[in-house]
């Protein structure tokens, strides 16, 4: 079973969340969600709610196909970051000048799945060439 949840337009730097998101790639989802709950960096409780959501979207995919479901066998197949819009903003500065801030934003993409999942696509992609 594979779920995907999505966040969009978080305030905070994709280089940022990136740099959280990077931990918790290729991790089984309940390992994931104990180093979110203790990662020091804010953008973790946004990422914690977004890994909860996408076991809470399998477990309903599951439900729905009658398929058995076990939550500590889904593992974080795909989690990226991608850049959203940047909002911009100036500063005034000595002699009448202006400096623009950009504050920027992110697209936060997590991807679960069984483990059964990940070798059948492994297996395709392998015949496919």
């Amino acid at each position: 079973m594979e779920a995907i949840a999505k966040l969009k337009s978080v305030r905070v730097t994709p280089q940022k969340a990136r740099r959280v998101v990077n931990l918790i790639r290729g991790k089984s989802a309940a390992e994931a969600l104990a180093i979110l709950k203790f990662a020091p960096q804010g953008v973790s409780e946004p990422v914690f709610k977004l890994v909860a959501s996408a076991v809470a979207n399998a477990k309903v995919k599951a439900d729905a196909a009658n398929v058995r479901f076990d939550e500590e066998d889904l593992i974080i197949s795909a989690a990226f970051v991608d850049e959203g819009a940047t909002m911009k903003r100036f500063m005034p500065r000595a002699q009448g000048r202006a400096t623009p801030i950009m504050k920027r934003t992110s697209h936060i993409t997590v991807v679960v799945s069984t483990p059964d999942e990940i070798i059948a696509k492994a297996n395709l992609q392998k015949r496919s060439k």
